[in-house]
């Protein structure tokens, strides 16, 4: 008898995957479709019916889907994501300089309020006035809030009602700090906060994306998402909390490479069009980071795999610093459009115009490059400055030449914050144009590529030279910066797996003369003890190089191009949660967590009523998040020191886990 058929999907920065899957099987059926960021739903539509018409599988016998997705990596990679407030309770403005939360902050607005708690749960008074006199016109400047109150996850009560003030005078949707996480730490989880209501429009416009399609597809199964940890988590709950679908993309790689290649022990590197992650596996298993998931210079409170990921892929921008007598060539981390793209959907906009750059006697400042919109709601760019207005007025749906639409220097700065907010693409050379070059890839427009590579190349470095004798010469050196980036990439994630993060591959010197093999009296050797699992559409063009370079053997398997897909529907519902017991004078202990606070008098009676709360909270949590035959557990952490002779409880956590299977539609 066949086992269920699910549906996975995975929508990265470039390429919305989809793959039918059966557990007795395998992959039934697989396909691509471009990403399409301005309606995700198209990118998704094209890869499921795909999928679907290569199958010809009936759609009502889907009885799963889950979605992975790089969206909320890139973001916070690209610095993309909506303009959020973040209110503060009982903080201090020093707090905001601790735990990166200034930088993370930027121009935002934030609130301070009074108010809080102790380690034990008692407050101090809050005051709303500054929120209610602010809250009118903060209302109109930005697209969400975030709230953090001190020592919230002991006591919520106050972040509660902030978060209800807010949506009674704004509607719009709140993020409070509890609701992320329950570990102390207040400006890193209120970091976590901003960070995830800024989020909330990218995730949400990714689901009911899907949903809608689906629904039109007469796809009536659950939908799951896959979280940071690999875990999966219900479509509902992933909108309330988009922040745990950071590296989603990348943890369902790791699932789904485990899964391909049956390896217990390998280095995984997943190169896609904006990132590249990189992971190890031990024991079958990945590795979850203990201080939280590190994304895009953030250090977040997210449980998610131990990984790295770097702003490096096939549509990295290409920076050429010709200033040198010898031009230098980095790539990274931006995501910009392929020329071979963007002329594959703009031919007659875009090839006119290379053509005649490339013709032009003296050189253009922003030759070969060109900007568009994203296709966002207009909603979006109503909180715009008058400078970015006017730059964004400028702008339609269609390339417009660099030297064209930026009159002043100034504007360089107004277009790249409208590439931030998501509104704006550039266009220009990428790897992914090289490899036209090159003839590796022809799904695009291999002229826009070449015409791209040939302005460039005819760049001048600092001798009078051109930077390279033609568009294949650089391609090479291109794709030979990618290859030497990516060696850099895994060896430092694996260098701070061994424990020597002192050493940057990127800047050190030995490292540097193992990279290029050079010659001499002292002969430098690198390699790791295990194999490279490379993933991505282009692995197979990379990774066999960068495998010879760190001394390893390079595995690339067949659904390599798939493997997000693959491990979005192979993972488990896993659910967590914490109740505390603290003890503020003796005989009388206080429950915390999972809800209402709780006086209790006697130890044992407070720890039986702390597993009994805690049971209810995961099981119920778990439910939530679409877990089915959930099996559960608890462990406790005791601090009961002696003092005076005499055994005291100073704190006791109970940590219960729930997990299970995702529910299925019966068929």
């Amino acid at each position: 008898m066949a086992s269920p058929l699910f549906l996975g999907i995975d929508t990265g920065g470039t390429y919305t995957d989809a793959v039918l899957f059966r557990e007795n099987e395998g992959v039934v059926a697989k396909a691509k479709s471009l990403t399409t960021r301005h309606d995700l739903a198209l990118g998704i539509g094209g890869a499921v019916k795909s999928v679907l018409a290569q199958s010809g599988v009936e759609p009502g016998k889907i009885a799963l889907v889950s979605l992975s997705t790089t969206l909320a990596t890139n973001a916070l990679v690209e610095g993309q994501g909506g303009r959020a407030a973040l209110v503060m309770i009982g903080f201090g403005p020093d707090d905001l300089t601790r735990g990166g939360l200034s930088e993370a902050l930027g121009a935002d607005p934030v609130i301070h309020l009074p108010g809080g708690h102790d380690v034990h749960g008692n407050e101090t008074p809050l005051n709303m006035e500054a929120l209610e006199q602010r809250l009118p016109q903060l209302a109109s400047a930005v697209s969400s809030f975030a709230v953090a109150g001190y020592f919230a996850v002991r006591n919520p009560a106050h972040e509660i009602r902030v978060r209800d003030k807010i949506r009674e005078l704004s509607h719009l949707p709140v993020t409070c700090s509890h609701e992320l996480s329950s570990r102390l730490g207040g400006p890193r989880r209120a970091l976590t906060t901003l960070l995830n209501a800024r989020l909330v429009s990218i995730i949400d416009r990714l689901i009911s994306s899907a949903e809608v399609f689906l629904s039109d597809c007469c796809i009536a199964a659950p939908l799951m998402v896959v979280r940071g940890d690999g875990a999966l988590i219900s479509a509902s709950e992933a909108r309330l909390r988009p922040i745990e679908t950071i590296l989603s993309g990348p943890a369902a790689s790791l699932v789904g490479a485990r899964y391909l290649t049956g390896l217990d022990s390998a280095v995984v590197s997943d190169i896609g069009g904006t990132t590249t992650d990189v992971a190890v596996l031990n024991d079958g298993r990945p590795k979850l980071a203990e201080e939280g998931a590190h994304v895009g210079g953030y250090r977040t409170m997210v449980e998610a795999v131990a990984l790295r990921t770097y702003g490096l892929g096939g549509d990295s921008e290409v920076h050429i610093d010709d200033r040198g007598l010898e031009a230098r060539y980095s790539l990274g981390p931006r995501r910009i459009l392929p020329l071979s793209l963007s002329a594959f959907a703009h031919e007659e906009t875009v090839i006119p115009v290379l053509e005649r750059q490339l013709r032009a006697s003296h050189p253009g400042r922003h030759d070969g490059r060109f900007a568009l919109r994203t296709g966002l709601p207009a909603t979006l760019s109503e909180t715009l400055q008058d400078q970015e207005r006017a730059v964004y007025a400028r702008l339609g749906d269609k390339p417009v030449p660099l030297n064209d639409l930026l009159i002043m220097n100034s504007q360089k700065a107004v277009l790249d914050r409208l590439v931030s907010y998501g509104l704006v693409h550039i266009c220009g050379i990428t790897p992914s144009d090289a490899l036209h070059v090159l003839g590796r890839q022809s799904q695009w427009s291999a002229d826009a590529a070449r015409l791209g590579l040939e302005i460039a190349a005819r760049r001048k470095d600092g001798s009078g030279r051109p930077i390279a004798a033609s568009a294949e010469a650089l391609a090479e050196k291109i794709v030979s910066r990618l290859t030497r980036q990516s060696a850099e990439a895994i060896l430092k994630t694996c260098l701070m797996e061994d424990g020597a993060d002192t050493i940057d591959p990127a800047t050190s010197p030995v490292v540097d003369h193992v990279l290029r093999r050079l010659p001499g009296i002292v002969r430098f050797s690198v390699g790791l003890d295990r194999p490279l699992i490379g993933l991505g559409a282009s692995a197979p063009v990379y990774y066999p190089a960068i495998a010879a370079a760190l001394g390893t053997e390079s595995v690339i398997p067949e659904d390599a191009d798939v493997a997000n897909a693959i491990g979005a529907v192979v993972g488990q519902v896993r659910a967590t949660a914490v109740v505390t017991v603290t003890s503020p004078e003796e005989g009388r202990f206080v429950v915390m967590g999972g809800g209402e606070i709780f006086a209790v008098i006697g130890e044992d009676r407070a720890l039986e009523m702390a597993r009994e709360r805690a049971r209810l909270v995961v099981i119920e949590k778990a439910r939530a998040e679409g877990a089915d035959e959930i099996v559960l557990s608890l462990h406790e952490e005791l601090d009961a020191p002696e003092i005076e002779g005499a055994r005291k409880l100073v704190e006791a956590r109970i940590f219960a886990n729930a997990t299970g299977r995702p529910r299925i539609a019966m068929r």
